[in-house]
C-alpha cells in the first residue's frame, strides 16, 4: 500500500498540478480583485466625505454672527437630507456640540486628529457597525471667533455586506474551478497519455515468438516518436540476437551430433564382438581424432564465450605484421605448391597487440583463403600503414560469394555451402574467432566478394586503447 501511495501515476500528478496551479491563480486573482474593490470603495467614501466637508466648510465660513451660528443646526439638517449613512458632528473648541446626527458616535481619536490635512479613521460602534470618518478645524466668518471642529462619517455596512458576499462567491468559484480544472486536467492527461498506453499495449503483445512486430511510429505524437523508435531498435536487436542464438544452438547440435554419433557407433560396433589388439588400436585412434575435434570445438567455444563477455584482454607487444604473415605463409607453401596457388605478401606495418591472438586471426583468414582458392589460383596479401591504423588485406581468386551470405560469414558455424563443407576439418568457428580477436584489439574485420575475387580486410589500431575491447 505504501508503494502504491508513493508511486502516483502521471495522470494523477498532472491532474493535481492543473488543479493546484488553477486554484493558486484564481486565489491570487481574487485577492487582487478584492484589494482593488476595497480601494475603490475607500476612494468613493473619501470622495463623499471630502465633498461633504467642503460643503460644511463653505456653510460655516459664511457665518458672520453668533445668531447665524445658533441656527447652524437647522441649515445642516436641510443640507444632509437624502444622504443616508452619513453622520456629522460640529463642536466648538471647548467640545460643545453645535450639531450631531442622531445616534452618531465619534471617538475622541477622530476629533483630535482634525487638521488641514484630513485622513480617514475606521472604528466600530457598540452595534458592531464599522464607520469611516474624517475631521477638520473649520474657521467661521465671525471676527475673532475660534475655529469649529467638524467630523463626518459614513457607515460601511453596505460595503462589508458586499465584500462578504463577494468573498463567499469567490471561494465557491475557486472551489468549483479547482474541481472543474482537475477534471479537465484528468481528461487532458488521459488523452495526452493515450499514446503511452498504446506503446505499452503494443510492447505487451510482443513475445519471443513475435519479435518481428514493431510499434507504429507514424501514429505516435512527435514527442514520443523517439521512444517508439528506440523500442523498435531494441526489438530489432533482440530479434537478431534470438535468430543468431537459435541458429547457433541448431548448428552446435549438428556439429556435436556428428562426432558423438561416430564415437557411439564405432564403440558399439567394436563391443559387438571380440576384436584383435590391432583392431582395438585402430578404433581408439579413430576415437582419438573425434575427441580432438570435440576438444578444439569446446576450446573455440570457450574462447568466443570469453570474448562475448569482454574477458579477453590482449597483451601488448610490438608486432611486425609482415614478418608474422610470412612466417605463417611458410607453413602453407607445400599446400600451395600442390594446388599451384601463387602466394604473395607486400607492404608492412607494426602494431601493439597480442602476438598469439593476432597470429591465430591471420592464420584463420589465410587457411580459409587457401582452402577456397581453386587449382592455379592466387592469394595476395597487402599490408598498409595509415596514420594510427594498419590495414591487413588478403585477396584470393575463386567463386564469388553471393551477397546475401557476406553479412553472416563471421557468424558461428555458418557456412556458405553447408552440404559440402560439413565434413571439412573446420568447425565453422574460425572467422567468428577472428572477428572476436579484432574486436578485442579495437579493430574491425570485413569481407567483400565480386567478379571471382574475395577480399578480407583486417583493420587494427597501432596502439590498443584502454577499454577498446569492451
Amino acid at each position: 500500500m505504501r508503494t502504491l501511495i508513493g508511486r502516483k501515476s502521471i495522470t494523477v500528478r498532472l491532474t493535481l498540478l492543473f488543479a493546484t496551479v488553477s486554484t493558486a491563480i484564481l486565489l491570487l486573482l481574487g485577492l487582487l480583485i478584492g484589494t482593488l474593490v476595497e480601494h475603490h470603495f475607500e476612494e468613493l467614501d473619501m470622495e463623499t466625505l471630502n465633498g461633504k466637508m467642503e460643503l460644511l466648510q463653505t456653510a460655516i465660513g459664511n457665518i458672520r454672527t453668533s445668531e447665524e451660528l445658533s441656527v447652524l443646526s437647522t441649515k445642516l439638517d436641510g443640507a444632509l437630507v437624502g444622504h443616508h449613512g452619513l453622520a456629522v458632528l460640529v463642536t466648538t473648541h471647548d467640545r460643545q456640540n453645535l450639531f450631531l446626527t442622531s445616534g452618531a458616535i465619534f471617538p475622541d481619536e477622530v476629533l483630535t486628529q482634525g487638521s488641514n490635512k484630513m485622513t480617514s479613521t475606521l472604528w466600530t460602534d457598540t452595534n458592531h457597525s464599522t464607520y469611516r470618518g474624517i475631521a477638520a478645524r473649520v474657521p467661521t466668518g465671525i471676527p475673532g471667533g475660534k475655529p469649529l471642529t467638524v467630523a463626518i462619517s459614513t457607515n460601511l455596512s453596505t460595503h462589508e455586506h458586499f465584500m462578504s458576499s463577494f468573498q463567499i462567491t469567490l471561494w465557491l468559484v475557486v472551489g468549483a474551478a479547482a474541481l472543474l480544472t482537475g477534471f479537465l486536467g484528468w481528461v487532458v492527461a488521459r488523452r495526452g497519455l493515450a499514446p503511452l498506453r498504446i506503446i505499452s499495449q503494443g510492447a505487451a503483445d510482443i513475445t519471443a515468438n513475435s519479435l518481428d512486430q514493431r510499434l507504429a511510429v507514424a501514429t505516435i505524437p512527435l514527442e514520443l516518436a523517439e521512444v517508439a523508435e528506440t523500442l523498435n531498435g531494441m526489438l530489432a536487436r533482440l530479434q537478431e540476437s534470438f535468430r543468431r542464438l537459435s541458429d547457433f544452438s541448431s548448428d552446435l547440435a549438428h556439429e556435436l551430433r556428428t562426432p558423438v554419433s561416430n564415437l557411439l557407433t564405432q564403440t558399439q560396433v567394436t563391443l559387438s564382438k571380440s576384436r584383435t589388439a590391432e583392431e582395438y588400436k585402430n578404433v581408439l585412434a579413430s576415437n582419438s581424432e573425434e575427441f580432438e575435434r570435440l576438444s578444439r570445438m569446446i576450446a573455440d567455444m570457450l574462447f568466443l564465450a570469453k570474448a562475448d563477455n569482454d574477458l579477453i584482454i590482449p597483451h601488448q607487444e610490438r608486432i611486425d605484421l609482415a614478418e608474422e604473415t610470412k612466417g605463417i605463409l611458410e607453413f602453407y607453401e607445400i599446400v600451395a605448391e600442390d594446388k599451384g596457388i601463387k602466394l604473395t605478401c607486400s607492404g608492412g606495418g607494426q602494431v601493439l597487440g597480442d602476438r598469439l591472438m593476432l597470429r591465430r586471426a591471420i592464420n584463420n583468414i589465410l587457411s580459409n583463403a587457401i582452402r577456397h582458392t581453386p587449382q592455379g589460383g592466387m592469394v595476395a596479401i597487402q599490408i598498409d600503414s595509415d596514420g594510427e591504423k594498419v590495414k591487413w588485406t588478403v585477396e584470393n581468386t575463386g567463386n564469388t560469394i553471393p551477397a546475401e551470405h557476406l553479412p553472416r560469414l563471421f557468424d558461428r558455424f555458418y557456412r556458405v555451402d553447408a552440404s559440402r563443407q560439413r565434413f571439412s576439418d573446420g568447425a565453422g568457428l574460425g572467422l567468428a574467432i577472428t572477428q572476436s580477436i579484432l574486436r578485442a584489439h579495437g579493430g574491425t574485420a570485413s569481407v567483400f566478394s565480386h567478379d571471382g575475387v574475395t577480399r578480407f580486410d583486417l583493420i587494427l589500431p597501432k596502439v590498443i586503447r584502454i577499454g577498446a575491447h569492451t
